[in-house]
């Protein structure tokens, strides 16, 4: 077949390398002018590493070189996603953007530059971190005329532009505190506006213990409560939920003790085991230090009301009436997940009543011919996910994917959604984020499948930190069940940036 994708990022870029693989004639549109998505140099703030070390942030025939640091940067995981597309022939059209993407049949029409291009199947993978949430705040026109600076966190690239100068940065999830430590290293004052304070996993437990030992295992995911439990969960959410508990709170003590949260009033709300209701973040490292030293200061619970000028100079106002000096304000508020090039009609039916994606097995959108997203599940292991997202994309395109009906895949999609609210309180990024139960979607995908790992590999996992490499065997066992297709060129070319 041909096929559309749209954005380059991990999913687009894994998609693209297995459809190929498959045999399809395979287009990649990206409107940035580098592949990476949330690893463009065009999004790259500084500070950006990953929050999954290196061997977990990977994919199962490209790991990352393992000369990189144990959680690479925004440079180095860019650079190694450039070379993933070279070495398996993926060419995206980059500084291209899709205007319009309307059906046709069971195909679909792209708007690309003022042209219409005609494909059999469209892969959507712009990414659910996509477009910056701005908070709109009352005054920015006197606030900029005095000359502050409002931007997102995505659109700050060089921490020498906030040398000497007064900067607030709004937000306290992984990439507030990413972008505070070096902008802290620099500025005359550097001040957090945090609404909600919100537990930080330590990169290294006790300064010894990775983090990943304990939660980047099929034990630590089954610390949280599935929709389906099964083995072992079983016992944990049942006679050994005390024991459950208490390890996910001793994890809170440790938190508490190691970074001195109770001397700095940053102990949150509530215990370490409801860290799924708002994020599970991993501790930048160098912020906490910054705040014991006094070089980044925190006004917790609060936000800003307005921005203004005060004799002359730009300011905001929180909510408890404290102005400050404010020449830059950073906004790291979250990202809005949207797909502007789809029309309304086929939104209509891509979302439920509430606004959340309805994706069956995060991939699929029920009722919409020739549609298929990836990258809607954002996790721990989100490579992973994308890829093995890719090989039932596949799959699917190839009918080897034994379906139920629409009422039942829509009834599943809403039970899914139903549970993602209870467990993370609708903290889910409208449905796209699948934290903490990434294996959990692997394990179903493949299962849709029958390719799934064996299971002394998978029980190796519940005490070890999942290894994408044990998955090295799907995409060529997927491609000698469809007949191992000889793989297809890519169509297009590198543009240059638009």
């Amino acid at each position: 077949m041909r096929i559309a994708i749209i954005g380059a990022g991990v999913a687009g870029l894994c998609t693209a390398k297995v459809l190929l693989q498959a045999g399809h004639d395979v287009t990649v549109y990206e409107k940035a002018p580098d592949v990476g998505g949330v690893w463009s140099a065009t999004r790259r703030y500084p500070g950006l590493t990953t929050q999954s070390p290196r061997a977990q942030y990977s994919l199962s025939d490209f790991p990352m070189p393992g000369d990189l640091p144990e959680w690479p940067t925004g440079e180095q995981v860019q650079a190694w996603l450039v070379a993933y597309a070279a070495e398996f022939g993926v060419r995206p059209r980059l500084g291209t953007e899709v205007g319009a993407a309307r059906p046709d049949g069971e195909g679909w029409v792209l708007t690309v530059e003022g042209s219409d291009e005609h494909f059999d199947r469209l892969v959507v993978a712009n990414g659910v971190f996509c477009e910056p949430a701005m908070p709109d705040y009352p005054g920015v026109e006197e606030f900029t005329a005095a000359g502050g600076r409002l931007c997102a966190g995505t659109e700050f690239h060089d921490a020498q532009d906030a040398r000497g100068k007064h900067v607030l940065v709004v937000g306290y999830g992984k990439s507030a505190c990413d972008v505070t430590v070096p902008i802290s290293e620099v500025a005359a004052s550097t001040d957090v506006i945090a609404r909600q304070i919100l537990w930080k996993v330590p990169r290294r437990i006790a300064g010894t213990v990775n983090f990943k030992m304990l939660l980047l295992t099929r034990m630590g995911e089954a610390l949280f409560r599935y929709i389906r439990i099964r083995g072992v969960e079983k016992f944990l959410h049942g006679p050994g939920n005390g024991v459950r508990r208490r390890l996910l709170n001793s994890l809170g003590t440790v938190s508490v003790r190691q970074f001195g949260l109770a001397r700095h009033d940053l102990v949150p709300a509530g215990a370490m085991e409801d860290i799924v209701k708002g994020a599970i973040g991993l501790a930048t490292e160098g912020f906490y230090e910054g705040v014991a030293d006094g070089s980044i200061r925190i006004h917790r619970d609060r936000t800003i009301t307005r921005l203004l000028a005060r004799d002359g100079a730009p300011h905001a106002e929180l909510s408890d009436a404290t102005v400050l000096p404010a020449d830059l304000v950073i906004c790291a508020t979250g990202f809005s997940q949207g797909v502007p090039f789809l029309g309304d009609d086929v939104q209509q039916r891509l979302f439920d009543e509430r606004g959340n994606f309805a994706l069956y097995r995060q991939i699929r959108p029920v009722g919409v011919p020739g549609l298929y997203f990836n990258g809607y599940n954002s996790s721990f292991f989100s490579p992973l996910n994308a890829e093995m997202a890719a090989v039932w994309i596949a799959a699917d395109l190839a009918g080897a994917v034994p379906l139920p009906d629409d009422d039942a895949m829509r009834q599943a999609v809403a039970d899914q959604l139903a549970f993602m609210d209870e467990a993370t309180s609708t903290h889910h990024c409208r449905g796209t984020k699948i934290i903490p139960f990434s294996m959990h979607n692997v394990d179903e995908v493949l299962g849709d499948l029958r390719l799934q790992i064996p299971a002394r590999v998978r029980a190796s996992h519940w005490l070890n930190p999942i290894d994408p490499a044990a998955y090295r065997g799907v995409t060529p066992a997927l491609l000698e069940r469809l007949g191992d297709p000889a793989p297809a060129p890519v169509e297009g070319t590198t543009a240059a940036a638009s």
